[in-house]
């Protein structure tokens, strides 16, 4: 990953992170795709939502930040396929859950957005 990239895809995964400790959806538009597919993989709670749906349920969410809550995020693994695809693995700790996302990217006209999140959580013993 040349330079570039690698500053146009942290950037893309700071945005992630705020805008979901924030629970802005006008950040996360930012950084998903419009066809993004939301996939919760936890056992006993899967779902499948697209953008729209998944938005409204970031609108309606309590902020974590507005609650105080501790915030804790890592980037663990970026691997891109040529220029156009890639795949991110991060981990982030917020509303009482350790998440784990596989995050898959495409580059389009307007940069970096991700198309599909796969995620899963546990809840937190703390």
């Amino acid at each position: 990953m040349d330079g570039v990239e690698h500053d146009d895809i942290r950037d893309l995964m700071e945005r992630y992170f705020d805008g979901l400790y924030q629970s802005d959806s006008t950040i996360l538009r930012t950084v998903f795709h419009d066809d993004l597919v939301y996939v919760n993989g936890t056992a006993g709670t899967y779902e499948n939502m697209d953008l729209e749906s998944y938005m409204a349920r970031i609108d309606a969410r309590t902020a974590p930040a507005s609650r105080g809550d501790a915030r804790h995020e890592v980037v663990e693994r970026v691997t891109l396929k040529g220029d156009r695809i890639g795949v991110i693995e991060a981990r982030m700790t917020m509303l009482g859950r350790n998440y784990q996302d596989l995050l898959t990217l495409i580059h389009t006209d307007d940069g970096w957005r991700v198309l599909t999140k796969v995620f899963s959580f546990v809840e937190r013993k703390d």
